[in-house]
């Protein structure tokens, strides 16, 4: 069976786009031909520079922050019919969306545990839901998700996060199976560590170790992971699904 190339620019919705991998994402989307929406939850700031950044680079495309809290199914699914309201269709989700804690598991109170399942989880599944009526209708649609090394080897001190995105990894094969006879493609990034501004709390002796400790003998870049996700985006990636891409640069192999 043969399923339709959509004619380019793509149109893209990400989650969770104002700083980090996410942002780095929106431009390499952008730099790739698409016309873009992203949200953004608190940091309104960072997200107009973004918003700024691609429209200066790219002008003549249609690039939309939408502000929303991706835990919350309402604003979920009005941002993603926003975005396919100013586009008329979406070829593409990445679900980036998350937030991190260090703690111990028996300090872990039951608002850390709904708060990281609801931010990390819970915010995959209603931005899912929210697209996947246009891609089936459409018979092409490619959804990427951004879990964690952590998610596919746990770690200490990180049970709740672990967890969430371990998860994310299981909806995501689940997801696979379910809709590729629609011509929809579902995969997920696990990265290593990346230097983004979830690492602010680490000093710069903790990175080293941390550097010393990856075979490459570096951090990430949240460029990286960025590439990584527009060459699973593209028509010609249309065999792979259902996997999980670790790019950790050799930390769990």
């Amino acid at each position: 069976m043969i399923f339709p190339t959509p004619p380019r620019p793509h149109h893209a919705l990400i989650v969770g786009g104002s700083r980090g991998i996410g942002a780095a994402a929106v431009l390499a989307f952008a730099a790739a031909g698409y016309e873009v929406a992203f949200t953004w939850h608190r940091h309104g700031e960072a997200a107009e520079a973004v918003l700024r950044q691609a429209e200066t680079l790219y002008p003549g495309r249609r690039f939309l922050a939408l502000q929303a809290d991706a835990a919350d199914p309402v604003t979920a699914r009005q941002a993603a019919a926003a975005a396919e309201d100013a586009f008329g269709r979406l070829e593409v989700l990445v679900c980036n969306a998350g937030i991190a804690q260090q703690k111990l598991f028996t300090d872990l109170s039951d608002e850390d545990w709904r708060m990281m399942m609801a931010n990390d989880l819970d915010s995959v599944f209603y931005a899912c839901r929210a697209v996947l009526p246009g891609m089936i209708r459409q018979k092409y649609g490619r959804i990427l998700c951004v879990s964690s090394m952590w998610g596919q080897v746990g770690g200490s001190c990180e049970v709740h996060y672990s967890a969430a995105k371990a998860g994310v990894i299981g909806l995501c094969r689940a997801l696979a199976k379910e809709e590729g006879p629609s011509g929809i493609t579902v995969n997920c990034i696990a990265p290593g560590v990346i230097d983004t501004d979830m690492m602010a709390g680490f000093s710069a002796q903790d990175k080293a170790d941390l550097a010393e400790e990856t075979p490459v003998g570096r951090l990430g870049s949240p460029e990286e992971i960025a590439r990584t996700l527009v060459f699973l985006a593209a028509p010609e990636a249309g065999y792979i699904t259902g996997q999980v891409i670790g790019q950790n640069g050799g930390l769990v192999i």
